[in-house]
């Protein structure tokens, strides 16, 4: 998702100017948050835009992407070191990145892959990559992709007719893959859409919210299941002398590392005056309707997952809370909680911050 660097300029300056609750939600402690200093040069590369992240058990550090369409530098992935503890997040340091590449070798030219999640293979250690696609100008279809840990391509994932872009029909511009997981150790990838198909009805407002889809994949392409999700109406009315307009969606899905049903969600929503809102829901597929079958949601009665908020990140001790985009489980803790991390896409504007925030949970 991305937003307008004007309108975030004076949500910065109410968020500054708002004192911040200082506890979180029953069940989850803050352990800290760092600002990456802007445009910070790594390597010959600007580090922002960061939409997604995982955790790599191979060698203790994250990897996280950069949804940086090659505007900038070739679309790449980076390397961090992120310093947990049981009290506090200690330090943000990268370590390292590469681009990305086609099948041919080349780095991707200006608009040619809009990369924004990334998952480390629980199985062998590649980089899963979802990448949105264009809808027009030119019709770039949406991937999920895997490379090397090099950076080199190695292979695609099918995808369900219904993520395919048409005329008609298909993920909206801008509202398509932005979150995967894996689930069942390894065995099973699962997508969520950004926002509604254009065949499942309208985009939420603030009278009502809509239905999106997740879907469980398997690892050469087929489709397990695929269900209803449910997400919330806009929680304020756009500034009504903006120029630009309210963004909502799924920003990141995780699996819970035990229960394959069951999942953590982000919603994350810019409204142009009031600005953004980013909440963690716990959901599960259990009892959800089946939909891979079901043509539209918007002429259909379905059950979606059930949802229950975990957090709305603006009851953590923050100055502000800009665009959370990314979600991983960390390390566990000596206390027995497991470590929650979030990062944030800048948008590439001074306005705006790539925010690392960690966070402890009680977890079943």
């Amino acid at each position: 998702m991305r937003t307008r660097s004007l309108a975030a300029a004076f949500a910065l300056l109410a968020a500054l100017l708002t004192p911040a609750v200082a506890s979180a939600a029953p069940g989850v402690r803050f352990l800290g948050e760092q600002v990456v200093p802007f445009k910070l040069d790594f390597q010959g590369t600007t580090v922002g835009g960061l939409s997604g992240i995982d955790y790599d058990p191979r060698g203790g550090e994250y990897v996280l992407i950069s949804d940086d369409r090659s505007y900038l530098q070739p679309a790449r992935v980076y390397r961090a070191r992120i310093d947990i503890d049981r009290t506090a997040l200690r330090s943000v340091r990268f370590t390292g990145t590469q681009p990305l590449r086609r099948p041919d070798g080349s780095t991707y030219p200006l608009n040619g892959i809009d990369p924004e999640e990334i998952r480390v293979d629980p199985w062998s250690g590649q980089y899963w990559i979802s990448q949105e696609g264009n809808r027009a100008n030119p019709t770039i279809q949406p991937t999920i992709h895997r490379a090397e840990r090099t950076g080199a391509h190695a292979g695609e994932l099918p995808l369900p007719a219904n993520y395919q872009v048409t005329a008609e029909r298909g993920p909206r511009q801008n509202l398509v893959l932005e979150a995967i997981t894996f689930s069942r150790r390894g065995a099973v990838l699962t997508s969520a859409m950004e926002g509604p198909l254009l065949e499942d009805g309208p985009v939420p407002t603030t009278k009502a919210g809509a239905l999106s889809r997740i879907t469980l994949h398997s690892r050469g392409g087929g489709v397990f299941a695929q269900h209803a999700y449910k997400q919330e109406p806009l929680y304020a009315e756009s500034d009504p002398s903006s120029p630009w307009h309210a963004d909502t969606g799924v920003a990141s899905i995780l699996a819970d590392p035990v229960d394959p049903s069951r999942y953590l969600v982000l919603e994350r929503t810019y409204v142009p005056g009031p600005g953004y809102k980013a909440r963690v829901y716990e959901i599960s597929t259990r009892g959800a309707t089946d939909v891979k079958d079901v043509d539209s949601l918007a002429k259909t009665q379905v059950k979606p997952v059930s949802k229950r908020l975990l957090l709305d990140l603006a009851e953590l001790p923050m100055k502000a809370v800009f665009n959370i985009e990314g979600m991983t489980w960390g390390p566990p803790l000596s206390t027995g909680e497991r470590s929650l991390v979030l990062v944030g896409d800048d948008n590439f504007t001074q306005e705006e911050a790539t925010q690392v925030i960690a966070l402890a949970l009680r977890w079943p």
